[in-house]
Protein backbone atom coordinates (compact mmCIF):
# COMPACT_ATOMS: atom_id res chain seq x y z
CA UNK A 1 0.00 0.00 0.00
CA UNK A 2 3.04 2.39 0.25
CA UNK A 3 3.78 1.87 -2.93
CA UNK A 4 0.82 3.19 -4.23
CA UNK A 5 1.25 6.67 -3.39
CA UNK A 6 4.41 6.86 -4.70
CA UNK A 7 2.99 5.33 -7.94
CA UNK A 8 0.53 8.61 -7.90
CA UNK A 9 2.76 11.36 -7.62
CA UNK A 10 5.35 9.73 -10.52
CA UNK A 11 2.05 9.39 -13.42
CA UNK A 12 1.53 13.07 -13.86
CA UNK A 13 5.45 13.92 -13.88
CA UNK A 14 5.58 11.43 -16.83
CA UNK A 15 2.04 12.81 -18.32
CA UNK A 16 4.23 16.30 -18.38
CA UNK A 17 7.72 14.60 -19.73
CA UNK A 18 4.92 12.80 -22.45
CA UNK A 19 3.05 16.78 -23.34
CA UNK A 20 6.58 18.49 -23.54
CA UNK A 21 7.27 16.07 -26.46
CA UNK A 22 4.28 16.45 -28.24
CA UNK A 23 4.08 17.88 -31.64
CA UNK A 24 2.77 22.26 -31.35
CA UNK A 25 -1.47 21.97 -31.33
CA UNK A 26 -2.82 22.74 -34.65
CA UNK A 27 -4.05 26.76 -33.63
CA UNK A 28 -0.79 27.27 -32.90
CA UNK A 29 0.57 26.83 -36.73
CA UNK A 30 -0.05 29.95 -39.00
CA UNK A 31 -3.53 28.77 -41.44
CA UNK A 32 -3.18 28.45 -45.00
CA UNK A 33 0.38 30.49 -44.95
CA UNK A 34 1.23 31.87 -48.24
CA UNK A 35 -2.80 30.92 -50.01
CA UNK A 36 -4.32 33.92 -51.92
CA UNK A 37 -7.90 32.90 -52.37
CA UNK A 38 -9.42 33.73 -56.36
CA UNK A 39 -13.06 35.19 -55.48
CA UNK A 40 -16.01 36.49 -57.65
CA UNK A 41 -18.03 39.05 -57.29
CA UNK A 42 -21.24 39.39 -59.05
CA UNK A 43 -21.94 43.24 -58.28
CA UNK A 44 -25.15 45.52 -59.19
CA UNK A 45 -24.06 47.90 -62.00
CA UNK A 46 -26.24 50.51 -60.33
CA UNK A 47 -24.66 50.05 -56.63
CA UNK A 48 -22.30 47.64 -55.91
CA UNK A 49 -20.34 48.04 -58.91
CA UNK A 50 -20.65 51.76 -58.35
CA UNK A 51 -19.20 51.48 -55.16
CA UNK A 52 -16.81 49.55 -56.42
CA UNK A 53 -15.94 52.60 -58.68
CA UNK A 54 -15.92 54.96 -55.82
CA UNK A 55 -13.83 52.85 -53.72
CA UNK A 56 -11.49 53.16 -56.65
CA UNK A 57 -11.66 57.04 -57.05
CA UNK A 58 -11.09 57.15 -53.26
CA UNK A 59 -7.73 55.13 -53.53
CA UNK A 60 -9.02 52.82 -50.70
CA UNK A 61 -7.17 49.14 -51.00
CA UNK A 62 -8.86 46.26 -51.10
CA UNK A 63 -6.97 42.51 -51.76
CA UNK A 64 -6.28 42.19 -55.51
CA UNK A 65 -7.67 38.79 -55.67
CA UNK A 66 -11.18 40.14 -55.95
CA UNK A 67 -12.33 39.66 -59.74
CA UNK A 68 -15.68 41.29 -60.74
CA UNK A 69 -18.90 40.60 -62.86
CA UNK A 70 -20.92 43.04 -63.36
CA UNK A 71 -24.45 42.13 -63.84
CA UNK A 72 -27.57 45.06 -64.59
CA UNK A 73 -29.31 43.58 -61.38
CA UNK A 74 -28.27 40.69 -59.14
CA UNK A 75 -31.78 39.25 -59.27
CA UNK A 76 -30.39 37.71 -62.63
CA UNK A 77 -27.81 35.71 -60.94
CA UNK A 78 -28.67 32.41 -60.83
CA UNK A 79 -27.76 29.41 -58.72
CA UNK A 80 -26.47 27.75 -61.38
CA UNK A 81 -24.26 30.68 -61.69
CA UNK A 82 -22.99 30.85 -58.17
CA UNK A 83 -22.59 27.03 -58.35
CA UNK A 84 -20.43 27.11 -62.04
CA UNK A 85 -18.25 30.10 -60.01
CA UNK A 86 -17.29 27.54 -57.02
CA UNK A 87 -17.05 24.45 -59.54
CA UNK A 88 -14.22 26.35 -61.90
CA UNK A 89 -12.43 26.39 -58.62
CA UNK A 90 -13.18 30.45 -56.62
CA UNK A 91 -12.27 29.98 -53.11
CA UNK A 92 -14.68 32.17 -52.38
CA UNK A 93 -18.46 33.85 -54.17
CA UNK A 94 -20.13 36.88 -53.47
CA UNK A 95 -22.74 38.77 -54.53
CA UNK A 96 -23.27 42.27 -54.15
CA UNK A 97 -26.39 44.35 -54.49
CA UNK A 98 -28.28 47.30 -53.91
CA UNK A 99 -29.97 48.32 -50.28
CA UNK A 100 -32.65 46.38 -49.42
CA UNK A 101 -36.02 48.24 -50.66
CA UNK A 102 -33.67 50.30 -53.08
CA UNK A 103 -33.60 47.85 -55.89
CA UNK A 104 -33.82 49.74 -59.54
CA UNK A 105 -35.66 46.34 -60.52
CA UNK A 106 -37.84 46.29 -57.31
CA UNK A 107 -37.08 42.92 -56.13
CA UNK A 108 -33.95 41.94 -58.07
CA UNK A 109 -31.49 41.69 -54.51
CA UNK A 110 -34.58 39.79 -52.57
CA UNK A 111 -34.44 37.29 -55.34
CA UNK A 112 -30.48 37.15 -55.12
CA UNK A 113 -30.67 36.76 -51.38
CA UNK A 114 -33.10 33.87 -51.83
CA UNK A 115 -30.56 32.00 -54.20
CA UNK A 116 -27.61 32.92 -52.06
CA UNK A 117 -29.48 31.21 -49.38
CA UNK A 118 -30.25 28.45 -51.28
CA UNK A 119 -26.54 27.52 -52.27
CA UNK A 120 -25.48 28.01 -48.68
CA UNK A 121 -27.86 24.99 -48.32
CA UNK A 122 -26.39 23.08 -50.92
CA UNK A 123 -23.08 23.83 -50.04
CA UNK A 124 -24.02 22.37 -46.16
CA UNK A 125 -25.35 18.95 -47.40
CA UNK A 126 -22.65 17.70 -49.61
CA UNK A 127 -19.92 18.96 -46.75
CA UNK A 128 -18.47 22.08 -48.71
CA UNK A 129 -18.16 25.64 -45.77
CA UNK A 130 -21.58 27.04 -46.83
CA UNK A 131 -18.86 30.26 -45.67
CA UNK A 132 -18.01 30.55 -49.36
CA UNK A 133 -20.90 32.29 -50.12
CA UNK A 134 -22.46 35.19 -49.68
CA UNK A 135 -24.56 38.20 -49.91
CA UNK A 136 -24.15 42.18 -49.65
CA UNK A 137 -26.10 44.75 -49.82
CA UNK A 138 -24.74 48.22 -50.77
CA UNK A 139 -25.58 51.47 -52.35
CA UNK A 140 -22.96 52.97 -55.03
CA UNK A 141 -22.25 56.03 -52.04
CA UNK A 142 -20.38 53.01 -49.88
CA UNK A 143 -17.02 52.90 -51.33
CA UNK A 144 -14.71 52.46 -48.19
CA UNK A 145 -17.53 49.48 -47.62
CA UNK A 146 -17.10 47.85 -50.35
CA UNK A 147 -13.24 47.79 -49.96
CA UNK A 148 -13.79 46.94 -46.47
CA UNK A 149 -16.60 44.13 -47.29
CA UNK A 150 -13.54 42.91 -50.06
CA UNK A 151 -11.00 42.36 -47.70
CA UNK A 152 -13.07 41.12 -44.47
CA UNK A 153 -14.12 38.30 -47.06
CA UNK A 154 -10.83 37.34 -48.66
CA UNK A 155 -10.11 37.02 -44.92
CA UNK A 156 -12.92 34.68 -44.23
CA UNK A 157 -11.79 32.34 -47.43
CA UNK A 158 -7.99 32.64 -46.27
CA UNK A 159 -8.95 31.30 -43.19
CA UNK A 160 -11.36 28.54 -44.39
CA UNK A 161 -8.43 27.42 -46.81
CA UNK A 162 -8.58 26.56 -50.53
CA UNK A 163 -11.55 25.18 -52.46
CA UNK A 164 -11.77 21.60 -52.42
CA UNK A 165 -12.68 21.58 -56.55
CA UNK A 166 -9.82 21.47 -58.35
CA UNK A 167 -10.04 24.63 -60.66
CA UNK A 168 -9.42 23.58 -64.00
CA UNK A 169 -5.95 24.17 -65.44
CA UNK A 170 -4.97 27.06 -67.56
CA UNK A 171 -7.70 28.99 -66.89
CA UNK A 172 -9.07 31.03 -63.78
CA UNK A 173 -12.39 30.95 -62.45
CA UNK A 174 -12.97 34.46 -63.57
CA UNK A 175 -12.87 33.87 -66.89
CA UNK A 176 -14.39 30.32 -66.78
CA UNK A 177 -17.76 32.30 -65.22
CA UNK A 178 -17.49 34.85 -67.57
CA UNK A 179 -17.68 33.14 -70.46
CA UNK A 180 -20.33 30.69 -69.32
CA UNK A 181 -22.62 33.77 -68.03
CA UNK A 182 -22.27 34.75 -72.03
CA UNK A 183 -24.32 38.33 -72.61
CA UNK A 184 -26.12 38.06 -68.70
CA UNK A 185 -22.73 39.76 -67.72
CA UNK A 186 -22.26 43.54 -68.38
CA UNK A 187 -19.00 44.51 -70.04
CA UNK A 188 -16.48 45.71 -68.06
CA UNK A 189 -16.09 49.83 -69.23
CA UNK A 190 -13.99 50.82 -66.16
CA UNK A 191 -10.57 48.86 -64.32
CA UNK A 192 -12.45 48.78 -60.77
CA UNK A 193 -11.56 45.09 -60.39
CA UNK A 194 -8.16 45.92 -60.17
CA UNK A 195 -7.58 47.63 -56.73
CA UNK A 196 -5.98 50.28 -56.42
CA UNK A 197 -2.54 50.70 -54.73
CA UNK A 198 -2.39 46.60 -54.95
Amino acid sequence: MADEPTAAVTAPADTAATAAQAPPAAAELPANEGFEPEIIVFACHYCAYAAADLAGSMRLQYPSNIRMIKLPCTGKLEVIHLLRALEAGADGVYAAGCLEGECHYLKGNLWAKKRVGYVKKLLEEIGVDPGRVEMYNMSSAMGPQFAETARDFTARIRGLGPNPVRPRAGFTAHEVVLKQMGDLAMPDDSASDTPSGS
